[in-house]
């Protein structure tokens, strides 16, 4: 267990997403930096650290990146994750517990000025990227309140759950090609829409934007090959990290294109992602056991760990005309019905290939209580109970300029806070349609 009461030489609030304790990984560049060289990072207070500086001048020096170095291998001068995603947890544990070392107290280049003022950026300095290549992303449904309220609007409370539901822990495959980290603004999707009043679909814009309040988890690790299963008891060990996920959705062209395979268009046009990735070790201290599962698994989804994180999740809204956002979500990830590693599990049973760098979303996470609802679609029941904001602003879907500010936290028993940052997007007006026709 690693020593709570570590401090670091850098000084925060009490309250700050990123102390010692949590050591996130990301990628981003110097905005003085014409040239935009990404480069890997970890993010302590407020600045952010070079982690290809620290590996040039020789700093990870724990034995498994020293065989690293002697074979040439440079895992953080690279513009992505990807390179250290591939390696096992135990090398992530050892670069970990370097990056606290050298950022504590009692660390050596504490009083090394030419080091602090080459690899060390103010997070206001700096620009954030994706922090991998995502090869693949899959977005599953994890949540039994949400897909219970979801169903409750669709088909009544008799059919709310798919009879596969409690099997299975069900997915879709996204697209990785919009994914975007956090302060990317969006214009509202147009696309086919079927109006209840209408015998024939329209093309328009969405009028019923939504956010969708989920958690993505970062693959990495020693990886099956196609064919291969993943074992649900060895999961976890492919697990890098998580982010904050808002799963961006127009529901009315979901609702009339999702029959019979599922979402496409309502879901391809933009997903954003909080930028630093939080790793497994920085959330141990954090651990809750899963939600009973009824029916039992079947055997290849048994996880014997049977559990998940307390990770306390907002989300606010902020109107051009609000002079900062209303909370109107709060939600655990605690609530999720299937465990990562079960999702990973079943993602991997037919002999699906997992690579370093992919993203599974958890889907949007709800809680029993209408204000833990992670969507409009269900806060405000399809939009039949409009939501009010405190500047008397009603909302049922979103508005063009309204931003969606997400973020996620762990409040630790010492006295530290293990944060997510933010994942912040707006929506702007539809682009003219002009350019589609």
């Amino acid at each position: 267990m690693e020593n709570k009461t570590l401090k670091s030489f850098i000084q925060h609030t009490s309250d700050h997403h990123f102390p010692i304790q949590n050591i996130p990984f990301g990628v981003f560049y110097p905005k003085l930096d014409h040239n935009k060289r990404a480069r890997c990072g970890t993010r302590i207070g407020d600045f952010a650290v070079d982690l290809a500086y620290f590996e040039q001048k020789g700093f990870f020096d724990g034995p498994l990146f020293k065989k690293l170095q002697e074979q040439g291998t440079k895992v953080f001068d690279h513009p992505h994750l990807n390179t250290f995603m591939k390696l096992n947890r135990e090398h992530w544990i050892e670069a970990r517990k370097t990056i606290q070392h050298l950022l504590s107290e009692e660390s050596p280049i504490k009083s090394d000025m030419f080091t602090r003022n080459n690899a060390f950026f103010l997070v206001s300095d700096i620009v954030m990227v994706n922090p991998a290549q995502i090869g693949d992303y899959t977005d599953f449904y994890s949540s039994r309140n949400h897909a219970y309220n979801v169903g409750c609007i669709i088909r009544g409370p008799e059919n709310a759950l798919q009879p596969n539901w409690t099997y299975l822990p069900v997915g879709y495959h996204g697209r990785a090609s919009s994914i975007v980290v956090s302060g990317h603004d969006f214009p509202r999707p147009r696309g086919q829409i079927k109006p209840p009043t209408s015998d024939a679909p329209i093309f328009s814009t969405s009028e019923r934007m939504d956010y969708e309040l989920e958690m993505g988890a970062f693959i990495g690790g020693e990886l099956n090959q196609m064919g291969q299963p993943i074992k649900c008891a060895d999961a976890e060990k492919n697990i890098f990290g998580f982010v904050i996920l808002n799963d961006w959705s127009a529901r009315d062209v979901q609702t009339w294109e999702y029959v019979p395979l599922g979402p496409f268009g309502a879901k391809n046009f933009c997903s954003v992602i909080s930028p630093w990735v939080i790793t497994l070790e920085a959330l141990q201290e954090f651990r809750v056991e899963l939600p009973k599962q009824d029916p039992a698994p079947l055997s290849y989804l048994v996880d014997p760990n049977f559990s998940s994180f307390d990770i306390k999740l907002e989300v606010g809204i902020k109107t051009e005309k609000s002079e900062k956002a209303d909370i109107v979500t709060r939600s655990n990830f605690k609530y999720l019905y299937w465990s990562v590693p079960q999702q990973l599990t079943h993602h991997a049973v037919t002999g699906c290939n997992m690579n370093a760098g992919d993203l599974l979303g958890s889907g949007t996470i709800s809680g029993p209580e209408k204000q833990e609802r992670g969507c409009l679609l269900e806060l405000t029941w399809a939009g039949k109970e409009p939501l009010t904001l405190s500047n008397g602003e009603t909302r049922t879907f979103l508005k063009d300029g309204d931003e969606v500010q997400m973020t996620g936290y762990c409040e630790s028993k010492n006295g530290y806070v293990i944060g997510f940052g933010d994942c912040n997007s707006k929506l702007l007006p539809a682009r003219p349609v002009e350019e589609y026709i």
